[in-house]
């Protein structure tokens, strides 16, 4: 979001000045009608909603889909979009329901209705694609569509269920066009969001390379500004990345720089810097099945005892990240230090402690995966030098270039633990409860704990979200006891833009939408 969700780095086309006279070589009529040139290291797992719950997917989906709201620029409200309107119904928080706009007409020519919107989730639960956002709606007992009305009747309190319905994960799609049953293959979108997608290109390996999107002239919703056309470029390297930037080949990008670059970065005549808060985390996940070197709880104890997220953050990442000490991350109701308040320090003589007291012969050997990217090797030998500094782990490192295998494979449990970068989905803390740490959660770790889903059902109970702030501070609690995970550091949002673009400061504002509409020729 996978991750999740989003942090975006936005990176505009430099001006040429010429070196006579003072001349500025403005961009011509022409050049103003090109398509900017988005750079990317998220790459799209699937272009079917159902099938994605990453950040790369759910970039594309902000533009192509529509759902039944959305948010504006930097609001943390939800606001109609295919709806006209949207409410809950009497004060229990678990019936929600939403007036369709009778406008809206997917790509295909077909006029959108009540029916879709029923079957767009419908399909999403019963496919229940392991790499999809299924887990997002675990409260969704079942979808009505009467007329232009679609209910949706909630088996528990949740009221985040308006915010969640303004992800990528309620896409709605043309239910003549995608299968009830399985999820679409081919490389084409039918959609009926600001943008229309011309063209996707991938690589003889699968892997993306390019998509070519066009404005949506029929689009009807929330959004009043008819956006460029633009074209977004697949990198399986940050360092393919700069490198285009350098060059001069993209107008904007979007994470994962480097961070030496980010590190450097300072305004000039050519480029604006902006940075905000960061609302993405990483974390180390394990996998807690019974014939895993880490299932134990103590292990996973012994491994939180030796993470140093300060030299991370410092050695790894040069400063361009923050030490995160809990599931939810500053900035959202109810952060707190668990993993602090528990493990103030590398401390190997618990460390060994705990290891002995669990039965463990030393060293305890287990793998950990790792996506091949930027500074994610970096960081994975960071962790293993870490862990196996006085013999108490034996990591066995394993890189994995291709994004969607990896998620792929933690989804089959074939890792016994691995390093993964969530972004907030939607502007609440709740998006880091469920989705992380609850029963079914999409990191599929197997961890389950009545007591977190039981507290996570009761911070769904509150519009108020300050009433909910003392029981995600009981979760987080609970998660740094249990060690499902260990957080490890919190991102900053960078983002660059050339006087010739303009919009780039909006790609990031928290709220998890990828505002590509915002971009434009100055």
């Amino acid at each position: 979001m996978r991750s999740i969700r989003m942090r975006i780095l936005a990176i505009g086309a430099a001006v040429v000045v010429a070196g006579v006279g003072g001349w500025q070589l403005l961009p011509s009529d022409q050049a103003k009608k090109d398509p900017i040139a988005v750079g990317t290291t998220d790459v799209i797992t699937s272009l079917d909603p159902a099938g994605a719950y990453d950040a790369g997917s759910w970039a594309i989906y902000n533009n192509v889909y529509q759902s039944l709201l959305t948010f504006r620029q930097g609001s943390t409200a939800p606001v109609p979009d295919a709806a006209k309107s949207c409410t809950f119904v009497g004060q229990k928080l678990t019936t929600y329901q939403c007036v369709m706009r009778d406008d809206i007409s997917f790509s295909s020519g077909r006029k959108m209705t009540a029916e879709d919107v029923k079957y767009s989730f419908d399909r999403m639960l019963k496919i229940a694609d392991k790499l999809g956002p299924a887990p997002l709606f675990s409260m969704l007992g079942s979808v009505q569509a009467q007329g232009d009305t679609v209910t949706f009747n909630l088996k528990s309190k949740d009221a985040t269920f308006p915010s969640k319905l303004a992800t990528g994960a309620g896409s709605i799609v043309d239910s003549s066009q995608y299968p009830a049953n399985a999820l679409r293959k081919d490389n084409s979108v039918v959609g009926s969001g600001p943008y229309l997608l011309k063209e996707y290109k991938k690589d003889a390996s699968g892997a993306p390379v390019s998509a070519s999107l066009e404005p949506n002239t029929g689009y009807k919703g929330a959004v009043t500004k008819q956006g460029m056309p633009i074209t977004v470029r697949y990198f399986a390297e940050a360092d393919q990345l700069n490198a285009a930037w350098q060059a001069k080949q993209v107008d904007v990008a979007h994470r994962e720089m480097p961070p030496q670059v980010l590190a450097k970065l300072s305004p000039g005549a050519d480029v604006r810097i902006s940075t905000s808060p960061g609302y993405d985390i990483r974390q180390l996940t394990f996998n807690l099945k019974s014939s895993s070197p880490v299932s134990k709880t103590k292990v996973r104890e012994a491994a939180a005892a030796l993470v140093d997220r300060a030299a991370l953050a410092s050695n790894v990442y040069l400063g361009t990240v923050d030490p995160l000490f809990s599931v939810i991350p500053q900035g959202f109701t109810g952060h707190s230090t668990a993993f602090f308040d528990a493990y103030p320090k590398p401390d190997p003589v618990k460390a060994k402690s705990l290891l002995r007291s669990a039965g463990e012969s030393l060293p305890v050997t287990f793998n950990m995966a790792y996506r091949k990217l930027g500074a994610n090797g970096a960081e994975a030998e960071q962790i293993k030098a870490q862990l196996e500094k006085d013999g108490l782990f034996k990591v066995n490192l394993i890189a994995e270039p291709d994004w969607p295998k990896m998620q792929q494979n933690y989804a089959e449990g074939k890792y016994d633990a691995y390093t993964a970068g969530w972004l907030a989905d939607f502007p609440d803390p709740d998006n880091f409860g469920q989705p992380l740490v609850g029963t079914g959660n999409s990191l599929h770790n197997n961890y389950s704990d009545k007591t977190v889903d039981d507290l996570i059902k009761s911070t769904q109970e509150f519009t108020d979200r300050g009433r909910a702030a003392d029981d995600f501070k009981a979760i987080q609690e609970k998660v740094a006891q249990d060690v499902p995970l260990i957080p490890l550091w919190q991102g900053k949002n960078y983002v660059l833009g050339n006087k010739d673009v303009s919009g780039s400061q909006y790609l990031s504002d928290g709220t998890g939408v990828w505002r590509l509409w915002e971009l434009g020729w100055i």
